[in-house]
């Protein structure tokens, strides 16, 4: 007798509509995977400073309300929900690449490492990932790259949260030791005023040398 056809783990979602809340983790779950994590980083565009991933599994019943993908929300909307996440009691890890380990192996592969390191920072052992873009994780875990998850999918949208507030507090110590770059304002992205900065000073030591516009 023949096997039955094996249902796709997310089946196809039909019209243009987003997914309901939580669809991916709720269909992960289903198929038998526990410690479900989503992964997002923040940094990959600028011109100074670290990327930076998350790793957050969610705890059931966690109240998202208002969070997003980061880059939709304020910064103050961003730091609000990043210390509801904290007092909600969501696993979450943290993982850091360079300035100059971007330098030294490209922002793709400095970015999944990244998001490996966030993954191993977990304080469980995730056992299925949900990644934000294309790009799969480089680790022996099941995973589900999912274009624009930051918007789609609740997990990914609190990891680009972690991710976002991260980075940019590292970005504020920053700008106390390299204060005419203004960090505090662009987080090292190109801005004119940086740009500027660049052309009368050169780069600082947290520049990333590889970057069009930085040399």
């Amino acid at each position: 007798m023949p096997h039955k056809k094996k249902l796709p783990l997310f089946p196809q979602l039909k019209g243009s509509s987003d997914p309901e809340p939580f669809y991916f983790e709720k269909m992960a779950a289903k198929w038998g995977y526990r410690n479900i994590a989503g992964i997002d980083e923040a940094g990959r565009g600028p011109l100074a400073g670290p990327v930076v991933a998350a790793a957050v599994v969610l705890p059931e019943g966690v109240n998202l309300e208002g969070i997003t993908d980061s880059k939709k929300m304020t910064e103050v909307a961003r730091n609000r929900a990043f210390n509801h996440l904290v007092k909600s009691g969501v696993w979450m890890g943290i993982g850091v690449a360079s300035h100059e380990e971007i330098d030294q192996v490209n922002i793709l592969n400095a970015t999944l490492q990244a998001m490996k390191r966030a993954v191993a920072s977990l304080p469980v052992e995730a056992g299925f990932l949900l990644v934000d873009g294309i790009n799969p994780v480089p680790l022996n875990i099941p995973q589900k790259c999912i274009k624009k998850g930051d918007r789609l999918c609740q997990s990914i949208s609190a990891a680009s949260v972690i991710a976002k507030v991260y980075r940019d507090r590292i970005m504020y110590s920053y700008h106390e030791r390299y204060p005419l770059y203004g960090f505090d304002k662009n987080k090292g992205y190109g801005t004119r005023e940086h740009m500027g900065a660049i052309r009368r000073l050169g780069p600082c030591p947290v520049h990333r040398l590889t970057f069009k516009g930085v040399c």
